[in-house]
């Protein structure tokens, strides 16, 4: 498909919202209808030369129905109307035959804000206008860069890709509505080695939008000297005392806690299955400096990776407060989850490719900036760290956790002393929160990069201020 009969997408997702209303009318019963066509392509530089190159485009049909309280999915890759209405009715015959064998029928589905109209995205002329040779030198400069920054570089990778889908979907009880984005996305790698020892920096970049979104924390090259600047600098420098710390986490380092040990622990489904979430709604968990929300808007800094107007049952994807001046005020909810809470649908079912039934899942998930200069947090920091950098984690239902970090700076009497490599932080997610006494105006999207893989693969963002708080620190391997 050329670029320009990309950039098309918007009139044929209006089109197509059009086209499934009509199906509609001759149904009966709850039937939501959702159109998905999304294309993808990266391309790959190491060691001066394309190492790896994909293009891949999807497009077609969900459905789902109601029959006896009973969800019943079919799909279609084929999307004129006989297909439609022939997965319409396989999705209603699967929802009978799953019935007699479900004790807990579905109750009504709650409408919430059900969206209507055509949501139109900045900067996807701004992405796909742009000729691949241009984004392939990108790729090719960083790498560049990267392996001239230093002659302790061995080697360097740097990738560029892109997403650009567009989705209508119709619901029986309201729902209209269509949009298209743009999802581009920046990594690069440098390796340094020196006497044996091997270290690895990274930078990456993700956005909902343009161009100028993408590259808004620095341009290809800047990003590649920086990422090569730690691999060079950790060469030499030592590893951490372990043990209970204060620790100022920078953005990136927020935005993986507050996704991973605390974000999956509020989405509903898992609620139920009883996280630690559970039954703590109206409780203080954390801080009265934290306000952590998930927004289907890029909330304080355009371009967040996880950005939608709508989500995949038609519901307007707005913020939802999560944790309010430390409380616990809500969950993240679909339409099913809501109406067994008695609450209103967050906007949170998401659903990767048109094959897959829509999962609660987060968005953009933030702490809410504060008010204190982040020079002045360090300032005030006799000793402690500063933590920048995802490097791995994981956390679970309990919300312990653990991550990986590339970067922790000491602080010694108010002021970064060194760098130091291989350490891990830990701990018990609320208890963390529990612990923060400052929170920075400065804010950052930071995680836009890469997928949350829960069920199926999604693209997500996550950020906030500086945060200073308490957590035990390790030393990795």
């Amino acid at each position: 498909m050329t670029e320009d009969g990309d950039i098309t997408m918007a009139s044929e997702a209006a089109r197509m919202r059009a086209v499934l209303e009509d199906v509609l009318k001759s149904e009966s019963g709850w039937v939501e209808l959702r159109w998905h066509r999304k294309s993808s392509r990266g391309i790959g530089v190491e060691d001066g030369r394309v190492a790896s190159a994909s293009a891949r485009h999807e497009d077609g049909i969900s459905v789902r129905v109601i029959e006896d309280g009973t969800f019943g999915h079919s799909s279609s890759s084929t999307v004129d109307v006989a297909s439609i209405k022939s997965a319409i009715a396989a999705a209603r015959a699967a929802a009978k035959a799953a019935a007699s064998r479900r004790h807990l029928k579905l109750p009504v589905l709650p409408s919430g804000q059900l969206a209507r109209g055509d949501f139109g995205a900045e900067g996807v002329a701004d992405v796909l206008k742009r000729p691949l040779e241009e984004k392939l030198a990108v790729a090719r400069d960083a790498e560049k860069a990267a392996k001239a920054a230093s002659s302790a570089i061995s080697s360097a990778n740097a990738a560029y890709s892109e997403i650009h889908e567009a989705k209508a979907i119709v619901t029986s009880d309201g729902a209209s509505a269509s949009f298209e984005l743009v999802r581009p996305e920046f990594r690069v790698t440098a390796i340094a080695m020196r006497d044996g020892i091997r270290e690895v920096g990274t930078r990456t970049r993700g956005a909902t939008g343009g161009w100028d979104c993408l590259f808004r924390g620095g341009n290809d090259i800047a990003l590649a000297e920086a990422a090569a600047k730690t691999a060079v600098d950790l060469l030499k420098a030592p590893r951490p005392e372990g043990g209970r710390r204060t620790i100022i986490l920078d953005p990136s380092i927020v935005g993986l806690l507050v996704h991973e040990a605390i974000g999956h622990t509020v989405e509903a489904d898992f609620v139920a299955a009883g996280s630690v979430a559970a039954g703590k709604l109206g409780t203080r968990v954390a801080s009265e400096l934290v306000t952590l929300c998930d927004s289907g808007k890029s909330e304080h800094q355009d371009g967040a990776g996880g950005t939608i107007p709508v989500d995949d049952e038609g519901v307007l994807a707005g913020r939802t407060c999560i944790i309010e001046r430390g409380v616990l005020r809500s969950y993240l909810h679909d339409r099913e989850s809501a109406a067994r809470a008695g609450v209103a649908p967050t906007g949170n079912a998401r659903a990767f490719t048109f094959e897959d039934e829509p999962l609660i899942r987060m968005r953009n998930t933030y702490i809410e900036p504060g008010v204190t200069p982040f020079d002045d947090i360090v300032a005030s920091t006799a000793d402690g760290y500063l933590l920048e950098g995802p490097k791995n984690g994981q956390a679970d239902a309990t919300g312990e956790f653990m991550f990986g970090v590339e970067r922790a700076w000491r602080i010694r009497n108010g002021k970064v002393v060194g760098l130091e490599k291989g350490v891990t932080v830990s701990g018990i997610a609320f208890d963390t929160l529990m612990s923060v006494d400052a929170v920075s105006r400065e804010f950052r999207w930071d995680l836009g990069s890469g997928y949350c893989g829960k069920g199926q693969l999604m693209k997500v963002d996550a950020g906030g201020p500086y945060v200073r708080c308490h957590a035990l620190l390790g030393s990795a391997s």
